[in-house]
């Protein structure tokens, strides 16, 4: 539980629930989706408690220097920067991990491949392609430490994100750095991604937390979207990978699934998220000699 808010060295008249009311509104009015939530976790982070310290004193006097901190991260998100980019944190399953502008923020979404992938037997092994700030990879550690876990990641920035993350929570993961497959060693019983879907055409389209600030390379493979999730499917499929879970975009599981079909895998099945999206396609038990 966080610390009662501290009595600030240099008081003015703003009270703690002042300042989250008048930042929630501003944040209303540039068009922010949840202002009132973003103000309280951007305020919280100002005076190092949370949102629940927030509620206990709002009657508390906010310093001087902590409310000039706050109207800079107000300005900012205003201007649509992520909160989790302004905090420089973000919580996925049991997690909070560290993430900043060489990372994507991890979504709810991902969630799926976790829930698929600690169903894994015990002891199998599994890599993460793609892994970001290590977001999945460190969520199926932290739940099933029996298992095997490794994790890859083309960008080497991003994966010493990965590897901080790791390191702070204390979980164990392999992570190397490669293109799909090329930096994994022997043949994993299964593999999850999250690699970039977004057609290149759709990236002014998406919100402008998302287009303004998160990594495009992240984003968009190319103009068709599903550049290089073919390509890791033909991949996993010639290392002989017996199951397989891929996060998709609305409207790509159909030839997404078609693919992992023609590949070899046998037993696919498309997962819906809690919007009704179709968001991952998965397969199990894959053709001996795999692709076709």
């Amino acid at each position: 539980m966080a610390a009662d808010l501290p009595a600030p060295a240099e008081q003015h008249q703003e009270t703690v629930g002042e300042l989250v009311r008048s930042g929630a509104k501003r944040l209303a009015e540039s068009g922010c989706a949840s202002p009132q939530l973003d103000a309280e976790l951007l305020v919280a982070d100002v005076l190092a408690t949370d949102r629940a310290g927030l509620r206990r004193s709002p009657e508390a006097i906010v310093g001087r220097e902590s409310a000039e901190r706050a109207e800079q991260l107000f300005l900012r998100r205003q201007e649509r920067e992520p909160v989790a980019y302004l905090i420089g944190s973000r919580w996925f399953r049991r997690l909070e991990l560290t993430v900043d502008r060489r990372v994507l923020i991890p979504r709810p979404e991902s969630e799926l491949l976790v829930e698929w992938a600690i169903e894994l037997p015990e002891g199998a092994s599994i890599v993460d392609v793609g892994t970001g700030s290590g977001a999945i990879a460190l969520a199926i550690a932290d739940e099933r430490p029996d298992l095997d876990v490794s994790a890859t990641d083309v960008d080497s920035e991003a994966l010493a994100v990965a590897i901080d993350n790791a390191e702070r929570l204390d979980l164990t993961v392999s992570f190397s750095a490669g293109n799909l497959l090329d930096a994994v060693t022997g043949t994993p019983d299964a593999l999850v991604s999250n690699l970039p879907y977004v057609p290149a055409s759709d990236l002014s389209d998406l919100e402008p937390e998302v287009a303004k600030y998160e990594p495009q390379s992240a984003l968009s493979p190319g103009e068709g979207g599903l550049e290089l999730i073919t390509l890791l499917v033909a991949a996993a499929a010639e290392r002989g990978i017996g199951r397989i879970a891929l996060e998709l975009g609305q409207g790509q599981a159909s030839e997404v699934a078609d693919a992992v079909r023609q590949a070899g895998w046998q037993q696919v099945e498309i997962i819906r998220d809690l919007a009704g999206i179709e968001r991952v396609v998965s397969g199990c038990q894959l053709r001996a000699g795999g692709q076709k």
